[in-house]
Parts: structure tokens; sequence; C-alpha cells
């Protein structure tokens, strides 16, 4: 497993899950065209790109590259890789049929093509256990400070979310990924103590 510092940006779950299992970098969804109206996500992924930088892997079909020129023009501050994946022609295995270009998408392309891709574009990767963080906020953490396990939960995870300015859509597994990114689990805990006082 490979450890790379900035937040990948692919198109679907199924990119997601692929990239998964070579890296434990974060790594974010644009759920395709909804990126175009989703201004919590696109929040976030300026963030992450005045923070630690963020790396663009989309499809290499036109709504692949229509999806990156959004969001390169929509990110103003900060450092965006560009990472392209070959143009490989197939269907996904999941798929009845090819996509309407005939290209495979993220989730097609085999392990070594997409490291050398990261390659190519000057994206550092290294073993990942030089980078584990000494006191990682785990899920455990969430059960305890009622964000999870709790009739009242989602609740509030959605409170902690608009504060923090994150997505409404994020997963709980999602929701930790990206508190590790932002703060360490003392300062997650000292949040809560602070909220509860008021």
């Amino acid at each position: 497993m490979l450890h790379i510092e900035q937040v990948i940006i692919v198109e679907g779950k199924y990119d997601k899950i692929k990239l998964s299992s070579i890296t434990d970098a974060v790594i974010l969804v644009t759920n395709g065209f909804h990126i175009f109206k989703d201004a919590d996500q696109l929040n976030l992924i300026r963030y992450y790109a005045k923070t630690v930088g963020i790396i663009l892997l989309t499809d290499s079909d036109a709504a692949g590259f229509q999806i990156r020129n959004f969001i390169k023009g929509a990110v103003h501050e900060g450092e965006v890789y560009h990472v392209y994946i070959p143009d490989l022609y197939g269907k996904e295995r999941r798929k009845i049929k090819p996509s309407a270009e005939g290209k495979l998408g993220v989730e097609g392309i085999d392990k070594a093509s997409l490291l050398a891709a990261f390659e190519k574009a000057g994206v550092i990767a290294q073993e990942s256990n030089a980078f584990l963080k000494t006191d990682p906020i785990t899920r455990y953490d969430l059960f305890q400070l009622g964000l999870t396990g709790s009739p009242d939960s989602k609740v509030r995870r959605k409170v902690l979310q608009k504060e923090l300015h994150l997505p409404e859509l994020l997963s709980t597994a999602s929701l930790l990924d990206v508190l590790n990114t932002m703060m360490t689990r003392e300062e997650l805990f000292q949040k809560f103590r602070i909220s509860e006082a008021e």
C-alpha cells in the first residue's frame, strides 16, 4: 500500500474502490457531473488544494475532461496535480457494454498503469507505514462522541459536518478519513468539550 499525501479526486465510487487497493490516500468522489452543483464538496476540494494539494484523476473521455476542467477552474489557490490515464479501449467487468467512447475508466485501468500515471505526473508515493499517524481518530472515538451508535448520531454528524464545512453526503467512513486529515484526536475531543459546555 502506497502513501500519497495529496487528496485524490475521482469521478465515481468504483474508481475510489480501485484506488483504495493501491493507496491509503484520502479519495473524494465527484459523483460525475453532480460536482457542478455540490458547493460543499467543491469547498472541501478547495480546502484540500490549499492544505495538502489535490490530484485530479478523471476518466480520459470527454465527460472526464469536462469534470477535470470544471474543478481546475474552481480551485484558485493551492496545489493541483493532473494525473492522466492512458486511452485504453475495452469494457469494465461490471458493465454490460463499453462506455460511449469505448475507453476504460479509472476503475478499469490496471495497477501498474495507474502507478505509472502517478509517477509520470510527478506525484511521489512512499510506503504507507512510514506515515502512520501515532494517535489517529478511530471509529470508537466517533462512538464515544455520540457520532455513531446512538439514536441522534446522524444529527450530531450533520452538525459537525456543517460546522467544518464538509459535504452533507459524507459516509461515516469518509468522515473518519477527512477528520484524520483535518485535526488530531485531541483536537476533536476538545471541540466536543467546548460545544457541550456552550
